[in-house]
């Protein structure tokens, strides 16, 4: 379908009042069953599927889909959104929206949500046990045991207390491993392009060569951008200290693996714990293959550093209740893609929400349609981004419907309804 074509038909869609039809939801990957509870509570119904489905089906199910729920393996391209008139919104029921093209969902105003918080205390918790693996060598111990092999040795395993612990990036996760790492009795110190308040003890240093070169350990939490992209390679490898550590749950791209391979044969790193690849396998059966495998004190994990029943419920619940927000009252807070608007609700109006190009005139257009119907506003909102604006008006409700359809009209719209 050809981009330049209408995105939606210009009546306004209604589900609360009078609505064509009941509002339908999409979730794949298994997302937990705590996102139900929210949707149910707004009338939404729910429709679950165990897998990722494939561009091809996922074009067919969007047809009929308004809000659509997916995890990290399933692809949300243009080519998808183009047939997705009915769509409103995306949840992603992670961390990482790399998935989406939020470009293209932004220019097609649909705001994309994610789960910053929910699994912030699982991956902490996973990084230090990891820290605390290295620091021993208990994965190749456990492996030998395995294989009935006795290997009690203590040559180059070490406490961690006192040890210095790295971390780049002091975000949410970052923030979260420096308290736990500091429990453990380490010290602890941070790089961020961003100037971040340390917690604790936590110091931050000036460059990440400073923290690669005075660090024991090097932990990563960063997202995938251009700039994080093989931000570690043989440089920055050769600039750890010798027989330090390396670990990685934060994205596949951030560390070129052959360097890291080659260091730890090289024997400058003492080990490694990686959760995330460039390359990840599809789906639990098929094969996965890395230069990786099969060297010493290297824990490999299938990217589970938020797989735990905790952290999946607390997801589920989260980026529900931000699309059912933003289905029922218009609210973006926590848009990944989107300008961030909140507007409590006036009693007795009906709310209409717009979303047009970012050129100049717009709102004058739209404040002279509701004039022209002798219409009150209640409350109104406007944020813009560099290519929509998103508008959030409270009308009376006897004209709300006559607004929506003469807004939806104009040449500017993108995406008109009426949210309640």
């Amino acid at each position: 379908m050809p981009s330049d074509q209408p995105l939606l038909d210009p009546q306004p869609f209604n589900p609360f009042s009078g609505s064509k039809e009941p509002l339908r939801v999409l979730l794949c990957e298994n997302v937990h069953s705590s996102s139900h509870e929210a949707f149910s509570a707004a009338g939404l119904q729910i429709e679950s599927i165990s897998y990722a489905p494939s561009e091809e089906e996922l074009r067919e199910r969007l047809r009929d889909v308004h809000v659509l729920g997916i995890r990290s393996k399933t692809h949300v391209r243009s080519s998808s959104l183009a047939y997705a008139d009915k769509l409103l919104s995306i949840g992603c029921f992670c961390i990482g929206t790399n998935q989406v093209d939020l470009a293209d969902a932004n220019r097609r105003g649909l705001p994309v949500f994610n789960a910053p918080f929910s699994n912030t205390r699982s991956v902490a918790e996973m990084i230090l046990a990891e820290v605390v693996m290295l620091a021993r060598q208990l994965g190749d111990r456990s492996r030998e045991v395995h294989e009935g092999r006795w290997r009690k040795v203590s040559s180059g395993c070490y406490e961690v207390r006192g040890k210095t612990l790295g971390i780049v990036g002091y975000g949410h996760i970052g923030t979260q491993v420096s308290i736990l790492a500091e429990a453990f009795g380490m010290r602890v110190i941070y790089y961020d392009i961003a100037t971040k308040l340390p917690i604790g003890n936590a110091r931050s240093v000036a460059s990440l060569g400073e923290l690669l070169a005075n660090s024991d350990y090097v932990t990563l939490h960063v997202p995938a951008t251009r700039d994080t992209t093989k931000m570690i390679g043989a440089t920055e490898l050769a600039g750890m200290k010798r027989g330090g550590y390396l670990l990685n749950a934060s994205r596949g791209q951030v560390v070129d693996i052959g360097a890291l391979a080659a260091s730890i044969r090289e024997k400058h790193l003492g080990g490694a714990a990686v959760d995330v690849y460039p390359e990840e396998p599809e789906s639990n059966g098929d094969q996965f293959a890395s230069e990786l495998r099969g060297l010493p004190n290297v824990i490999l994990t299938p990217h589970v550093g938020g797989s735990t029943e905790e952290a999946q419920e607390s997801i589920g619940r989260e980026v529900s209740i931000a699309l059912t927000k933003f289905v029922t009252a218009g609210t973006t807070t926590g848009s990944v893609n989107f300008p961030p608007v909140e507007l409590p609700q006036v009693g007795g109006t009906h709310r209409v929400l717009n979303v047009h190009r970012n050129v100049p005139g717009v709102l004058r257009d739209i404040n002279r349609i509701v004039s022209d119907r002798n219409a009150n506003i209640h409350s109104q909102v406007l944020a813009t981004d560099a290519n929509i604006g998103y508008l959030i008006m409270d009308l009376d409700q006897d004209v709300s419907a006559d607004v929506c359809r003469d807004v939806a009209a104009l040449s500017t719209n993108i995406r008109t309804r009426i949210s309640n």
